[in-house]
């Protein structure tokens, strides 16, 4: 398997760049030592899929520096494919893959763990949907080659969310033991967490797939559209 991906251009987003620039350190670091972008998301991939079940058995103080670490390897995976510059189609395929199994592990462990509540199981199901719907639309822009439109609760805002929900629990958690507060204030910063994730995602999500039909729209009409009738075009009779 190839140990490079395609990297995608620095995003304009301040909290994104920001992760950028503290990780590219670290990223030099690995590539002098000659770890790959693709062992860098093998590696997050796994701590993930083990994050994922101890979010299953309630092992939040167990789950959340996993989580935290298969984050930040998502993110610094493509640093490293960029400082070592080694990008390609194949190590941007694996990285597409192995992003999806991490999310779906990391939802499908918390589905497991809030399977007693139906309102908590159908908020992971509606985070589910809008991790999928977003995915969808940038996939179908360039597959239809038109732009992305930019919008929030892409991979990076949804892992920080699902990441803070996470580690929050513990605290919580520890909070009610000791003032006797309400059982369900325990889970309250996950539950946050995907209610922010459920419905910023699928908003953004039906606001993207609008933009994107629009300027399909406009592309398909532009290519049907005759020379002489282009905007720019001078009429000679």
């Amino acid at each position: 398997m190839s140990h490079a991906r395609t990297v995608l251009p620095a995003s304009s987003d301040p909290a994104r760049a920001m992760a950028n620039r503290m990780l590219t350190p670290l990223a030099r670091i690995l590539v002098g030592a000659g770890v790959t972008a693709n062992a860098v998301t093998a590696l997050a991939l796994t701590l993930s899929l083990i994050g994922a079940v101890m979010l299953a058995v309630g092992h939040f103080e167990l789950a959340w520096p996993l989580i935290v670490l298969a984050s930040v390897g998502d993110a610094l995976d493509g640093i490293v494919a960029r400082v070592g510059a080694t990008a390609s189609p194949q190590g941007a395929l694996f990285d597409a893959a192995a992003d999806r199994y991490q999310e779906l592990a990391i939802l499908s462990g918390l589905a497991v763990h809030l399977r007693a509540s139906v309102g908590a199981l159908a908020m992971v199901l509606a985070a589910m949907l809008a991790s999928f719907m977003v995915s969808y639309g940038s996939a179908k822009a360039e597959a239809l080659r038109v732009p992305i439109p930019d919008g929030s609760m892409r991979r990076f805002e949804r892992a920080l969310c699902i990441c803070v929900g996470v580690t929050l629990v513990p605290l919580a958690s520890s909070f009610v033991r000791t003032s006797s507060g309400p059982a369900w204030l325990g889970e309250a910063p996950i539950l946050l967490a995907l209610g922010v994730v459920a419905l910023a995602g699928n908003v953004s999500a039906a606001i993207r797939l609008r933009a994107i039909a629009v300027s399909a729209a406009a592309k398909s009409a532009d290519g049907a559209r005759p020379a002489s009738a282009a905007p720019n075009a001078v009429c000679v009779r």
